[in-house]
C-alpha cells in the first residue's frame, strides 16, 4: 500500500475540497508522461492508480503474436493467453510493465505537472463555491504574510488575500487576528490557479456592512443610491426611501445611533456621512455641507467643473484635510469640485467690473431698460438716482447701490453680479481682438 498518496488523497479532500478522483485523475495523466520516458521502446502506455491503496501500474499495449520479434511492442499469444484465456493472434492487449523504480522515478519527473494539475483542479473548487459569493461578507483569520504587503486569510478550505490597496492605511494586523471583508472577485493566478481577493477598503464594504445593520434597506424601502469613500478616514453614502413615511437618514442611524455606530466600530471609527439623496447636484451637495450654506455656485461650459462661494469661516470644514471633504462631495455629485473663500470671490469681481467699466464701448453707455431679477419700481428707483447705464452700474459699489429707496444690500450683490453677466461678453471680445495678429 502506498500510504503517502492515500495520505494526499484524504488531506485535499478534507482540506481543499477535491474529490479523489479528481486528484487520481490528475496524477494518472501526469505520470504518463513519466512513464514513456522509464518504459524504453513504448508508445503507448496508460497509468492506472488504485484509489483504496494507492498502488500505482504502468501497461503499454502489445499486439498478440506467434512469434515475438521485438519484445517492447510484441507478445506471444501463450503469454497472452495467461492475462486472457480468449485472446487471439492479432489482438491487442494491455500489459503490466510498471518498473521496478518506478515510484521514484514518476515522483521526480512528473512533481510539477501533478502540482499544476492539482492546482487546477483547486481553482475549479474555488469557483464552484465562491464565485457566486461575489460582494458578500466573508470572516477568516490572518494566516501569514508574503512580500508586497499582501495579507494571506485562512478562509477554511481555502485561503484568500487582501493585497495592501485593499485594506485601509489605518489598519494593522498580526497573524491569528479575525477579519471581516467583503468578496471583492474570484481571478486566476499566472501559475494556473485560482485566489479568492478581499477587500477592507472597497466602498461596496460600507454598503453590505448597512445591508446587514439596517433591515429597510434590505427589504428595499430605504435605497444606497451611491457610495464614496477615502478608506480608514471618512465614508459618504446618499440614502432615499421608497415609502414617503421612513426617513432614509434616520433609518440608516437607528434607535441612539445604534445601527450607524456598529458600522462605524467595524470601520475602526472612520468617519460615516450619510446624506439624503437628491438627483439635483447642487441641492445633493447642499444636503452634504449641511449646516453650511452655498452662497453661490457655477458651472463650467463643460460641465465638467463645479465652482462654490461659502463664507471664509466655513471654507477649513468644507475643503477638509488634505482636501479630503471636497473630493467626496465632488465624487459624489459627479463633479470635479473647486471651493472658493467669498472674500476672495467678491475681490475678483471686483476687479473683472473695473475692468469692464474702463472699457470704451458704447454699449456701456447706452441706457439700461431693465435688469433681470429686478422689479420695476426698484428699477425706476436705480434710474432716478443716475444708475441708467451699465458703466455707472458698474462703476458703483454695494453700499451706493444699498442707499437706493428699496436695495438691500443682498440686492445690490445681486444687481452688480447680473449687470456685470449680461456684459462680460464685453471683456471676452476685447481679449479676442487683442489677441489677433495683423501682418
Amino acid at each position: 500500500m502506498n500510504k503517502d498518496l492515500i495520505a494526499i488523497f484524504e488531506y485535499l479532500e478534507r482540506e481543499k475540497g477535491i474529490k479523489r478522483e479528481t486528484i487520481i485523475h490528475a496524477i494518472e495523466e501526469s505520470l504518463q508522461v513519466a512513464a514513456l520516458k522509464s518504459v524504453k521502446g513504448v508508445s503507448h502506455a496508460t497509468v492506472t492508480i488504485n484509489s483504496k491503496t494507492g498502488d500505482i501500474e504502468v501497461f503499454c499495449e502489445k499486439e498478440i503474436v506467434e512469434d515475438v520479434t521485438n519484445p517492447t511492442q510484441e507478445i506471444s499469444h501463450e503469454d497472452a493467453k495467461e492475462i486472457d484465456p480468449d485472446c487471439q493472434i492479432g489482438q491487442y492487449i494491455d500489459v503490466v510493465v510498471t518498473p521496478r523504480d518506478f515510484g521514484r522515478i514518476a515522483a521526480q519527473k512528473a512533481r510539477q505537472v501533478i502540482t499544476q494539475k492539482l492546482r487546477e483542479a483547486e481553482r475549479d473548487v474555488i469557483y464552484e463555491e465562491y464565485r457566486h459569493r461575489i460582494n458578500e461578507l466573508i470572516s477568516g483569520t490572518v494566516k501569514r504574510f508574503i512580500p508586497g504587503n499582501k495579507l494571506i486569510i485562512d478562509l477554511g478550505k481555502v485561503e484568500g488575500v487582501m493585497p495592501l490597496k485593499e485594506y485601509p492605511r489605518t489598519e494593522h494586523y498580526r497573524v491569528g487576528d479575525k477579519v471581516f471583508a467583503l468578496l471583492k472577485e474570484v481571478r486566476d493566478t499566472e501559475s494556473g490557479g485560482a485566489e479568492v481577493v478581499l477587500s477592507r477598503s472597497d466602498p461596496e464594504f460600507v454598503k453590505q456592512l448597512f445591508i446587514q445593520e439596517v433591515p429597510e434597506i434590505n427589504d428595499g424601502t430605504v435605497v444606497i443610491d451611491k457610495v464614496v469613500r477615502d478608506a480608514g478616514y471618512r465614508t459618504k453614502l446618499t440614502v432615499k426611501s421608497t415609502d414617503p413615511k421612513v426617513d432614509p437618514v434616520g433609518a440608516c442611524v437607528g434607535m441612539r445611533g445604534l445601527r450607524v455606530k456598529n458600522v462605524v466600530r467595524e470601520l475602526n471609527n472612520e468617519k460615516v456621512d450619510i446624506i439624503p439623496y437628491s438627483p439635483d447636484p447642487i441641492e445633493l451637495l447642499q444636503n452634504a455641507l449641511s449646516p453650511i450654506e452655498i452662497r453661490k455656485f457655477s458651472l463650467s461650459e463643460d460641465e465638467e467643473h463645479l465652482t462654490i462661494v461659502i463664507d471664509d469661516d466655513d471654507y477649513p470644514v468644507v475643503i477638509g484635510k488634505r482636501g479630503m471633504n471636497a473630493h467626496l462631495n465632488g465624487q459624489l455629485i459627479g463633479y470635479e469640485l473647486e471651493v472658493q473663500r467669498i472674500t476672495d470671490y467678491n475681490k475678483g469681481m471686483a476687479v473683472q467690473r473695473l475692468e469692464l467699466g474702463e472699457l470704451n464701448h458704447p454699449d456701456l453707455d447706452a441706457k439700461i431698460e431693465s435688469i433681470k431679477g429686478v422689479n420695476t419700481l426698484v428699477f425706476e428707483h436705480l434710474v432716478t438716482e443716475g444708475f441708467d447705464t451699465p458703466r455707472a452700474i458698474l462703476s458703483a459699489n454695494h453700499g451706493e447701490l444699498a442707499a437706493v429707496s428699496g436695495i438691500s444690500v443682498e440686492l445690490a450683490d445681486r444687481i452688480l453680479e447680473q449687470v456685470q453677466k449680461d456684459y462680460l461678453y464685453l471683456l471676452d471680445k476685447t481679449s479676442s481682438e487683442e489677441g489677433v495678429e495683423v501682418e
